[in-house]
């Protein structure tokens, strides 16, 4: 891999990691223990931080995208790269919906037993850090 891009590359994937590391497995489920959250409270402060997570998510993947179709890199790079893309798309396009209706339900009111889709959610963000820290070092071991 060449130089700047390789290195947008490397910064893009690693700062991706640590805010997926950071909302998803730290903040997440340590609201719902702070004193008088209640679970629509963390439903509707959920919402908007992973709305804001998602977004930059995006961002940062097409930074990523852009900066890999530029380095010349090898192929476990390229399908890193396109695996990471590829589980934050099904993740935003077929995960998030289900969540977000079913949220909404909790909101208006109802009692709802627990989601498989927020476990479907977990699943895949694991598997995304996986991903995501496999590309870190794979790109930092072509890039060096």
């Amino acid at each position: 891999m060449n130089g700047t891009a390789a290195a947008v590359a490397v910064a893009a994937t690693f700062v991706w990691l640590g805010m997926v590391l950071a909302i998803s497995f730290l903040e997440a489920p340590l609201k719902f223990r702070a004193p008088g959250v209640t679970i629509p409270l963390g439903l509707g402060i959920g919402r908007l931080v992973f709305r804001a997570l998602n977004a930059v998510e995006a961002v940062l993947a097409v930074v990523l995208v852009t900066a890999v179709a530029l380095a010349s890199p090898p192929a476990p790079v390229v399908v890193l790269t396109v695996l990471g893309a590829l589980l934050l798309a099904v993740q935003l396009t077929a995960v998030r919906p289900v969540l977000n209706r079913r949220s909404d339900r909790v909101l208006a009111g109802e009692t709802l037993p627990r989601s498989r889709a927020h476990l479907v959610y977990i699943a895949f963000e694991t598997v995304k850090v996986g991903t995501l820290l496999a590309l870190g070092i794979t790109a930092l071991a072509y890039g060096s």
